[in-house]
């Protein structure tokens, strides 16, 4: 897929797999509430699994975001996150309108999301509570913290 790109302020938003810093991602994701114990090897194979965007500064990394999706049907935002030091500028509503925005993601049928403390930036781009005659339905796989 070809690499998206955009700037803005001094910063670069970047799908480019290649300017990803692992352990940069590694670090602020594990201390995440929905990453507790995720080991650096999964953090790994999530990205390579995804669209990913990064965001870029002066400072290196500073943001990301994950989508999971089939590029028809469903795509799903997982590990949005800005560094608390770059809060503020308005990089996180930059990050999910690009998310939106990407040229392979305009045909998808949906977009799913899972957040405790962020439904007001996410009600902003039209997300909204599940409220549909379908019930979602998890199953946890237990692993061990190396895989």
């Amino acid at each position: 897929m070809k690499v998206f790109e955009q700037k803005k302020g001094g910063y670069l938003l970047s799908t480019d797999p290649a300017l990803l810093d692992l352990d940069y991602i590694y670090q602020f994701l594990t201390k995440a509430y929905w990453c507790k114990g995720r080991s650096k090897a999964r953090v790994a194979r999530s990205l390579s699994g995804s669209l990913c965007f990064g965001i870029y500064g002066p400072e290196g990394q500073v943001g990301l975001a994950r989508v999971i999706s089939d590029y028809a049907t469903f795509a799903y935002m997982s590990d949005v996150f800005i560094d608390p030091q770059v809060r503020g500028k308005g990089l996180g509503k930059w990050l999910v309108q690009s998310m939106l925005d990407h040229p392979a993601l305009q045909d998808t049928g949906g977009w799913m999301l899972q957040t405790l403390d962020a439904q007001g930036l996410y009600s902003a781009f039209g997300f909204y509570p599940k409220d549909t005659p379908y019930e979602i339905m998890l199953k946890k796989v237990v692993s061990s913290p190396e895989s």
